[in-house]
Formats: C-alpha cells, structure tokens, sequence
C-alpha cells in the first residue's frame, strides 16, 4: 500500500505538468456559450482569429504564456456553462473498416483525422510520435495529390520541436542540429511539392525556422552587419557552417544566409536538397509579407502553403520565386531518344529559354554590361519604364480646377496583364538596317518620333516620363506599333529583331493570374460582383483574412520581381564597370523581355487614357505605373467612369474588377490636394493611397 509521502509526491508531479485544455469541441462551445466572437477571443489573447479557430478544431495548441491564460478562460466558463449531462448509452461494437484495395501510399493527412492512433496505416505513414493530427469534426478534403510528399511542401519549425505544416498538421521533429534537420526532412517528413511541369523538377521540401528554432540548432537570432541584411551570411568558420561539410552536405555559392539551400549531388532522380528561412533573419520581407513574421507558427505556414500551393514553394525573395517559377513552368530541356544509339538524353524543350545564357543586343543591355563596354557602344539604350508623369499645372482648365475631388485608380497587377499572349524573343538578336517595320516581330527599333503632335494633357505614349521625343531613339516592338495604331509611319533606322520567338511567359501569366483571382475570392471579392459591391468589398477584403491579404501582397511582389529579375544589374561596392555579375550566368537574364512587358503595359495603360478621353471627356491628372488620378464630381469611380445606357461599364476604358487589368480604387483627396501637390513638381498618384503627402518629398 503506498505511503502518504507517496502519494503526495505523485499528486505534486501532476501539478507541475503543464495545463490541459478541454477537448477542441468542448473550448468551441463554451465560447458560444459565453457569447463571445472568435474575432474578440483572438484580441484578448493578442492573436489572431485564424488562431482561435486553431484551437477549437485541434489543428494547434497554445504555447506559455497564451496557454495559462486560455486555461483560466476556460475553467471560467465551465463553472458557468457546464455540459448538460447525456444519459450513459450502450457502447457500439466496433466495426472493422474496408481498405480499398487500389490504396498503397501512405494515409493523406486529412483522411487519417478519422483513423485511431495505432491505426496499422498511420503507423506505416511515418515513424512512432513523429506526427500529430488535429482530432478535427471538419468534414475530409481530397488527398494529397501526390503520395510522395503526403504532408505538404513546407513546415514552420519552432523551438519545442513543432513543425507546423499545411493543413494544421504538426509534425514532431528531433533535430538538435542542422545536418540532423536536414536528414530529417528528407527522409522522415514528407515534405515536398510535384513539379509543376511534366519535364520540370518537384520542389524541394522548406523549412521555416523561427528565431527559437534557429538558436536551438546553433544559429545566432539575428545577423549582424554594415551590409544590406538580405547579403548577409555565415562566416565559413561559424561552426554550424562547419556541422554541415564534416556532415557531407554542400552550400551554395550564396552560402548560408537568410535563405540557404543545403544539397548533395542527386543520386540518379532523386534530389537531395532542402531550403531553410531564417525568419528573424528577415528571410520574409515585410514589404511583401506584410505580418507574417509575427504571426504564430500554424499561421505562417498557413500563408506559405497557399502560396506555394497557388503559386511555387518560396525559393527566396518574391522577386526570386517569380523568376523560378517561369523556368518551373518552362523547363530548359526535355528527354529525347537519341538516333544513333536509342538512349534517351537531354535535349531542348521547344518553346523555353534553353540552358545557356544569351548576350543581349547592346542597346538592350545596361550600360555597365561587358557587351557595352567592351564594344564601346554609344549608340543609346532602351527606355522602356513605366510611367511617371504629372500634367502641367497650366493645362488645367477651370472647369477641371473645380471639381471637388480627386480619385485614384490602380491596374491590378498591370505587368501580368500584360504578359498575357505576349511573343517574346528565343533565339539570340540578329542586326539588321533599315528594316521595314514588322509589329508581330518582337525586338529593339532605332526611330525617331519627335515628329509626332501629342495632347499635352496626355502622356507620350513613347516615353516614361510622359514628355515629347527629342530624336531617334530606341523602342520595342510594342511602343512603335501603337505608334502605328495612332495612324502615324513608323521607319526605323535600324533593329536587332529575333527570329525564333514564342509567348514564353503564358503559363506563368496563368499560373498567376488564376493564384491572384481565386486568393481575392476567398476573401470575399468574387468576378460576379457589380462595381458598387465590388468597391464595398475591396473595402474590407484585408481585415476578413489578414493571411490571405498576405499572401495576396506577395503574388503582387512576385509578378513585378519576377519582372525586374529579368535584367537584375549588379550589387555590391566592389562590383566594377564591365565585369559580369552573377545574374548574367542565368538564361533568365532578359532585358529584353522584360522590355516588351513594360511597353506593352505602358501602352495599354495610354490607351485607356486615351479612350477616356473620346468617352468622356476627362483627362488624368498624373499616372505613376499602374496607378492613374482623375478629378471628379464625386468621392467614387463610379462617379466619373463610362458607362452604357444599360449600366453596363464602357469596353475600352478603365474598368472595375478583380482580374489582372480592371482596376480598383487607390485612393480619394481634394482636388486641392492634388493641385498642390502638381505645383510642387510631386506626383499625386505617388501619394494618393497614402492621404497626406510629405510635399518636400523629392519624386
């Protein structure tokens, strides 16, 4: 019989435990019970709703000092809400379940929620405690698509060992070093994502560390330097850096930075390699995540997961998935069977940018680029930019100078738009002088359109800065044909135009757009909307779902980084004038390209403006990129947009709407605003989102 010591020895060890929480169900119903909101639960635990609903359907589990709190919370309700008891029923025989005899993976994470802990499956799916799953009453979804990586492309790994993945899966990882997380990872984790082309390669599994996880595993919270943050990395001799080589794995020439990929050479198919982000090393940049580094481990990798899902798995900055995302969805090479011997070898695959890097055309490249220099190149550069342009102060007519308000429109995601069917360059530049204009032949134009009489309440359609041509000139294909569209002859003087070409960018344009519409969707901005429901609810969207607003942001930043990746110039103190740069190694750098999406969204842009004009009658006040500003009657769009007799929104002009190139309100001020502001030399669509200008603020 035990003693009294005993037994209060054992009752001490309990209460040292950390505190258990009712079941998931059970927290859900005393806070309906209570009356209270998840939204005003998720304030007073200073976190967020998504979170909340975490723990009342088991995806996840407060940590200290969340947890204590919540546990009183509750006690506090059960003492007023008890359960209502249920009369003891008999307990139903257990009956065996059929498997299906097609099934030989491993179970899919939703569909073994319904599976006990020793069911025979789940224990051949990963290793003893390696998993916990939600005991969740949420109706099943389908399966991972591929058996491969049943958990998903990513997990978010805190100090305790949770490794919180998509879907509230919480993995229990080991790991007490980085070679150990990394074996961990591809072997135990399933973590992963298919390729999303058939010739293309599945991504490599991620993992997020937070700033606990990153010390746990050796690595100092934050990296410290004179340097921009992002260039910042482990010394060779730190000791981790040196964990990872004893262990055999290989970093890349980046090294181990915020983000850094561990590898070994590929063993026939089977890649071996992981990505980690240090997220207190600002792998995410604010910018275009805004949030998501403070948000909780389950909410992160929410964010991420439907990003990577919607998107491509984070390989980096925006700017850096954007760019991998078009050789993902346009794989360089494909299997072919050679002729001579019958084995299959890597060929080209028709329609990609091949392997090699290509020289540009020197009047496409930057000025600093060896093919400039070393050739002594003076004959000018393409300026293909968008727009900054403010009207003069002195076109303004009195009747304009009245209206009351002015009202900013914004291009959703103007770039992607305009690299929907776009033909770009495959093939290397080929010289040619005098050409006859072609305008289905993309390149680089040397013309001179100084000759052409404009509206100078309009931007040139031919320059960034909105002003007349001054001489020749160089220009992409799309500039000059819509030089051509306004009835004017185009004859250059000379081009460097490409043979081979393609609409290279339409699947990445698709696979974006439809990551942009369905994430505006689920926030409650759906293509059904009519203009004054879809204004009401682009006013609310980001406070419905601060994550989905996050992950909205970052498809915005990864369509123009993946743009400006195409010609990424030179970084770095030490960098000299006629070196090469890494970013020229990739056949990704294309100025080129990156010059025929700019004009033809430029030109879109104008003519809107110009078909404005013709419907209506209004001429903008400035134009910043995607964003235009219009004096108005009236605080809405609705107030000065064109419209049919039928209600229905005029074809050709600016339009309201959730797709890649309808438009949204940027902002409303005074028209006295903005007048100031155009005095001043400052542009009002710079700062019409933002209500009050810094007026000194140089453009």
């Amino acid at each position: 019989m035990a003693s009294e010591e005993e037994l209060f020895a054992n009752i001490d060890a309990l209460l040292e435990e950390d505190p258990q929480l009712p079941p998931p169900a059970e927290r859900a119903r005393l806070r309906e019970a209570a009356g209270i909101t998840q939204a005003r639960l998720a304030q007073a635990l200073k976190s967020t709703v998504q979170t909340v609903k975490n723990y009342e359907n088991g995806r996840s589990e407060p940590k200290s000092p969340r947890l204590e709190a919540y546990q009183r919370l509750l006690n506090g309700w059960a003492a007023k809400y008890p359960a209502h008891p249920v009369p003891a029923a008999p307990a139903p025989v257990p009956q065996p379940v059929p498997v299906p005899e097609t099934f030989t993976g491993p179970a899919a994470p939703e569909a073994a929620e319904e599976e006990t802990a020793d069911s025979a499956s789940a224990v051949q799916a990963t290793p003893e405690r390696s998993i916990r799953r939600a005991t969740s009453r949420r109706p099943a979804v389908k399966p991972a698509a591929d058996p491969r990586f049943p958990h998903g492309p990513l997990a978010v790994l805190d100090g305790d060992g949770s490794a919180y993945g998509t879907d509230g899966l919480v993995l229990d990882c080991p790991a007490t070093t980085v070679p150990e997380l990394v074996e961990w990872t591809l072997k135990e984790s399933g973590l992963g994502a298919a390729k999303l082309n058939r010739y293309g390669k599945d991504s490599d599994p991620l993992i997020v560390l937070t700033a606990a996880a990153a010390v746990k595993l050796g690595l100092p919270e934050r990296l410290e330097g004179h340097e921009q943050r992002r260039s910042l990395r482990l010394p060779e001799d730190h000791p981790v850096v040196k964990q990872v080589t004893k262990a055999k794995w290989r970093l890349t020439q980046r090294g181990f930075g915020p983000w850094a990929r561990i590898y070994r050479k590929a063993q026939g198919r089977e890649r071996q390699c992981v990505q980690l982000a240090i997220l207190s090393w600002d792998a995410l940049d604010e910018r275009s995540w805004p949030g998501v580094s403070e948000m909780e481990p389950a909410d992160i990798a929410r964010v991420l997961g439907v990003y990577a899902t919607r998107v491509i798995t984070p390989r980096g900055s925006t700017a850096v998935s954007g760019l991998e995302l078009m050789t993902a969805l346009r794989p360089p090479t494909k299997a072919v069977r050679d002729e001579e011997t019958g084995n299959w070898v890597s060929g080209h695959n028709a329609g990609s940018l091949g392997t090699e890097p290509m020289d540009p055309a020197p009047p496409e490249a930057t000025p600093e680029h060896p093919v400039v220099v070393n050739s002594g190149w003076t004959g000018g550069f393409l300026n293909e930019e968008a727009y900054q342009w403010v009207r003069s102060v002195e076109t303004l007519s009195d009747e304009e100078c009245t209206l009351p308000f002015a009202v900013g429109l914004d291009l959703n995601t103007a770039f992607l738009a305009a690299a929907a069917r776009l033909v770009v360059g495959l093939s290397a530049p080929d010289h040619f002088h005098a050409p006859r204009f072609n305008p289905k032949i993309p390149g680089s134009w040397l013309a001179d359109l100084r000759h052409i009489e404009l509206d100078p309440r309009l931007p040139s359609p031919f320059t960034p800065d909105g002003t007349r041509p001054t001489g020749p000139a160089w220009y992409q294909t799309h500039t000059l044909a819509y030089a051509q569209e306004l009835g004017h002859d185009v004859h250059p003087i000379e081009a460097y135009l490409r043979r081979e070409t393609g609409a290279y960018l339409d699947p990445w344009h698709d696979r974006l757009k439809n990551a942009y519409v369905d994430t505006l969707a689920d926030m409650g901005v759906t293509k059904d909307l009519d203009d004054r429901a879809f204004l009401a609810a682009m006013e609310q969207h980001k406070q419905r779902d601060p994550a989905l607003a996050a992950v909205l942001s970052a498809i915005k930043a990864t369509v123009k980084g993946g743009v400006g990746k195409l010609r990424e110039r030179p970084q770095g103190k030490s960098y000299r004038e006629g070196e090469t740069w890494p970013a020229l190694s990739r056949p990704t750098w294309r100025p080129d390209i990156r010059a025929a999406v700019i004009s033809k969204a430029r030109v879109n842009m104008h003519r809107k403006l110009n078909n404005m004009v013709k419907m209506t009658g209004l001429y903008p006040l400035a134009v910043l990129s995607d964003c235009v500003v219009y004096p108005s009657p009236g605080e809405s769009p609705l107030d000065f947009l064109p419209y049919a007799a039928s209600g229905k929104p005029q074809p050709g002009g600016f339009r309201l709407g959730p797709t890649p190139g309808l438009a949204k309100l940027e902002g409303v001020q005074s028209m006295l605003w903005a007048v100031d502001l155009m005095e001043k030399g400052l542009n009002p669509a710079r700062h019409i989102k933002g209500g009050d200008a810094v007026l000194d603020e140089g453009e």
